[in-house]
């Protein structure tokens, strides 16, 4: 550059390097704006930008007589306009010296003595806060790096941050990021040397930008999918015609695949309908649906959800079950459906109890958990292909779980992709350690330390809380990253998210709305409520008094001229409370949920994954495990009484009539006394053979019973295996 001497070319900082061969000429475009001597005399198509050749050399010429009172070099083009002060400098010296150039009017400069400062009152909030662009945080400051906005007592930003987004934004798009303004935000940040161009902004520039809203959605998504050409297939006038979702259109079906008739009748995916379902409104047209698929030609509407199967009493049964029927397969042979087995090798079980209203409701609020918890658990196996063979070893000490998972995720070596194995540390007996039980205890060791870490606030339904500490350390990154870990890995449900902070990780914290219950602080939670109930102008005013620091603090406080005001007043400090302060670890969390993309599973299924974030996990119950197994029926067992022996003693352990527990009996069978959201891999199976005891494979996940010509026996044989044998092992 003819003006500072510098090859760099970084447009960023010095602006746009411009070289003119036919002149001889190489010019930093800042370095132009700001010299002291030239001004624009000519057109904007003349010269360079309106500076003429001529007025540019003799611009040089004048610069080359001074020296750069930082660098001590010759050709200092720049002073400060500050009357008696003769310093001059270079422009990237006066940058590193931190000076102030104005890139408006007159472009005056400022030296390091000399350049305006924002004025701080004593009321200012001292400590950190975050830069809402860079989302790290920003000491309050008063230096050349830090700024404050004019329009909003509670924003500071980093200048290099306000420096790069009024780059990007351009002079039509820069503005306050916390409450939008433009012309005070930008009048402020000009005068203290933030360079807006006069142009669109970049992402308004960019040439089909927005090219992608053009395209239609063309994909299958019901569960099965009948076409052999794949789920992208689309062939028009046909019954392979991809059909949107009538209601979002980011969903599609094609139109065999759902039993649609012609391309005039609407289709709605599932999330839509359960949005409509909620409001009732969907009952009527649901029943149309179902009963027009049912009149074309016998053939079945294969939507996402396939139609309940009735239940029929059991002959045979030497009680009555409140059990549905258990999944069925053939013995030494390959699995296959319940409709594929012999009639005469089919279990089915049923009851028909009188069942109270509101134990009704709870039971249909229980299977639709269920119904959502099963669809979860398939996203996740799909997940779950991108786990490898390759083992990584966690060295855990249950004692310490926290701080050596921490370093177990931490180290060089782990990756999320690979199989993860667990040795406990203060294990007595490593080696008999089955790999997967340790796994299952780790991951329910894990979640239970975050649930009741600081990391979370709340009582039962948890927010992020503000740790500065835990920031710094990053720990809520690996929070959210130990959480997408354990469920893809065979861990258990979370289940103590509260909505709003499910919402802000999946909607986004600009689209929530906090509530009083998700305020964990009692005096802020009694600052809100006062507020909130107070019948009539003067407490009201009162209150505000009293609480005025902590008012400014949050960026709320403003005058109240009438009651009506402190709806939105409250509706502000919750949202400041709940959602802004925790900013910044929202965001890191957010980031650690993206791991083996959760995340992004979670925002296209949140009604689904709403069910294991937001709800504890079901109790085991008698129902649930039967469900669980897959029963190995073969011709010797005489009318497969064992099933219903099994069955019989499934309600006896539910209503405590055994010494055993349900987590007992699943702890035996598969080594982990909960149900993983990824379900059990592989799937657990019963076996009822000639045995004198039962036996629990947790390798294959496999329970075998035997075969007894009593219920008492089976039961008694049963207790004493299962009993015995964890009690060993806890011992």
């Amino acid at each position: 550059c003819v003006l500072c001497g510098r090859t760099d070319d970084c447009p960023e900082k010095y602006g746009e390097k411009r070289t003119y061969v036919e002149y001889n000429l190489t010019v930093h475009y800042y370095c132009l704006l700001t010299s002291s001597g030239i001004w624009q005399r000519g057109e904007e198509d003349e010269g360079v930008d309106g500076f003429l050749i001529t007025d540019i050399r003799k611009e040089v010429n004048r610069a080359a007589k001074l020296k750069c009172n930082i660098c001590k070099k010759k050709g200092a083009s720049i002073g400060c306009v500050t009357p008696k002060c003769k310093r001059s400098y270079h422009f990237p010296c006066g940058l590193q010296r931190e000076c102030i150039f104005q890139f408006m009017e007159d472009f005056r400069s400022y030296c390091w003595e000399h350049r305006p400062v924002q004025e701080f009152t004593d009321k200012e909030p001292r400590g950190a806060s975050q830069c809402t662009i860079c989302l790290d945080l920003v000491e309050h400051l008063s230096v050349y790096s830090v700024l404050k906005s004019p329009c909003c007592k509670n924003a500071w930003f980093h200048r290099e941050c306000l420096q790069y987004q009024a780059l990007s934004a351009g002079i039509f798009f820069f503005r306050c990021t916390v409450c939008n303004n433009k012309d005070k935000f930008q009048k402020e940040m000009l005068r203290m040397g933030i360079h807006i161009p006069e142009r669109d902004a970049s992402w308004e520039l960019e040439e089909n930008a927005y090219q992608d809203l053009l395209h239609c959605y063309q994909h299958c998504d019901v569960r099965r999918c009948l076409c052999k050409k794949g789920r992208d297939y689309n062939e028009p006038d046909s019954k392979w015609e991809i059909k949107r979702c009538q209601y979002c259109g980011s969903r599609g079906t094609h139109l065999a695949c759902s039993s649609i008739k012609s391309w005039e009748q609407n289709w709605d995916c599932m999330e839509c309908r359960s949005i409509f379902a909620k409001t009732g409104k969907y009952s009527k047209r649901k029943r149309r649906t179902l009963a027009t698929s049912e009149e074309m030609n016998g053939t079945t509407c294969l939507l996402e959800e396939p139609p309940p199967k009735s239940p029929r009493q059991s002959s045979g049964s030497p009680r009555n079950f409140l059990l549905q029927s258990p999944k069925m397969m053939c013995q030494n042979l390959s699995p296959c459906s319940h409709l594929e087995l012999p009639a005469s090798n089919r279990v089915t079980m049923s009851l028909s109890p009188v069942m109270s209203s509101r134990n009704w409701s709870l039971s249909l609020r229980h299977k639709h958990l269920r119904e959502k918890r099963r669809e979860v658990c398939n996203i996740l196996k799909e997940l779950k292909a991108q786990v490898k063979t390759k083992t990584t070893r966690l060295n855990i000490n249950a004692e310490n779980i926290w701080s050596s998972a921490l370093k177990g995720f931490r180290q060089r070596i782990f990756s999320p992709t690979n199989t993860i194995e667990v040795d406990f540390s203060n294990c007595k007996n490593r080696s008999k350690t089955n790999t997967s039980t340790s796994k299952y205890h780790f991951f329910q060791l894990l979640m239970l330390h975050l649930q009741n870490s600081s990391l979370f606030e709340g009582s039962s339904g948890k927010n992020l809380s503000l740790d500065f500490q835990a920031v710094k350390e990053n720990l809520y990154f690996e929070a959210g990253k130990m959480i997408a870990v354990s469920l893809v890995h065979g861990g258990p449900c979370p289940g103590f998210f509260s909505k709003t902070l499910f919402s802000c990780l999946v909607y986004g914290p600009e689209n929530v709305k906090p509530a009083l219950e998700d305020v964990a602080d009692v005096d802020v939670a009694q600052t809100i409520k006062t507020i909130k109930y107070a019948d009539n102008l003067c407490s009201l005013q009162s209150t505000l008094q009293d609480c005025c620091e902590f008012l400014a603090a949050a960026g709320c406080l403003r005058p109240v001229t009438a009651l009506c005001d402190k709806n939105m007043l409250v509706n502000d400090i919750l949202i400041y409370h709940v959602i802004k302060r925790i900013a910044l670890p929202l965001e890191s969390f957010r980031q650690g949920l993206k791991t083996l993309g959760v995340l992004e599973k979670m925002q296209m299924h949140p009604h689904l994954f709403y069910s294991i974030f937001c709800h504890k996990p079901e109790r085991l119950s008698a129902e649930t495990v039967c469900d669980l197994f897959t029963i190995h029926s073969s011709s010797d067992v005489n009318k497969v009484e064992g099933a219903d022996f099994w069955m019989g003693y499934l309600q006896d352990v539910e209503s405590g009539e055994s010494v055993v527990t349900l987590e007992d009996i699943l702890f035996f069978v598969t080594g982990s006394c909960y149900i993983p959201s990824i379900g059990f891999d592989p799937e657990p199976t019963i076996k009822f053979l000639h045995i004198r005891y039962p036996i629990g494979n947790r390798l294959l996940n496999c329970l075998e019973l035997p075969i007894t010509k009593t219920y008492q026996q089976f039961k008694n044989i049963v207790e004493f295996t299962i009993r015995n044998t964890l009690r060993v092992e806890r011992e």
